[in-house]
């Protein structure tokens, strides 16, 4: 009789840890997951931004160190995704992305806002098509981000909860996953461009 008790516990012990571990690899993987939807979409808005300097440049030649500074911050993005899309645990990637984002979101908006003051370029068919398909993609962006971060918040909790906490990190997962933040004021929202 002790044997069959010993065997049930042990057994009760076996189906609780790897309910754990199971549960730690799921979370972590829809974190990942929602990580890649996000570089989809940043991958896509890096794509629209060359094209909207392009356009641009024809009417604000003067305005170069702007564009340079969108160029270069774009650039900086870039790597700062590539880095993060490697390993989206890592909060120091993740924090690097979220400051190359806030630079990339600061430039953006000189650059629009400049782009205001010329009459010709407001009223650029291309130019409208660009910056409604920018507006839409930073959209895209900030529900991506939202589910990445709801991804990441469930993975943390679950990690830090009991026994979770205990396993965690026999099983690697000694770290909480770091949120990705890109709030400023500059970029709290979509840009907001109007061309009438």
């Amino acid at each position: 009789m002790a044997l069959i008790v010993i065997a049930g516990v042990l057994l009760l012990i076996i189906v609780i840890v790897a309910g754990v571990y199971n549960k730690l690899v799921s979370t972590k993987n829809r974190y990942k997951n929602a990580f890649a939807q996000i570089a989809v979409q940043l991958k896509r808005r890096y794509d629209l931004i060359p094209n909207l300097v392009e356009t641009v440049k024809g009417y604000m030649a003067h305005e170069r160190e702007t564009l340079e500074a969108v160029i270069q911050a774009r650039n900086q993005a870039v790597s700062g995704l590539q880095a993060a899309a490697s390993d989206p645990g890592d909060s120091d990637a993740i924090q690097k992305l979220g400051t190359a984002e806030r630079v990339l979101g600061g430039a953006m908006g000189r650059l629009l806002a400049l782009s205001e003051a010329y009459p010709d370029l407001k009223a650029s068919e291309n130019m409208k098509q660009l910056t409604e398909e920018l507006t839409s993609t930073e959209n895209k962006v900030s529900f991506a981000r939202q589910a990445f971060n709801d991804a990441v918040t469930i993975y943390n909790i679950y990690r830090q909860s009991f026994p979770a906490v205990i396993l965690a990190g026999i099983f690697g997962h000694s770290q909480d996953a770091s949120l990705l933040e890109f709030d400023t004021e500059a970029i709290a929202e979509a840009p907001k461009v109007s061309f009438s």
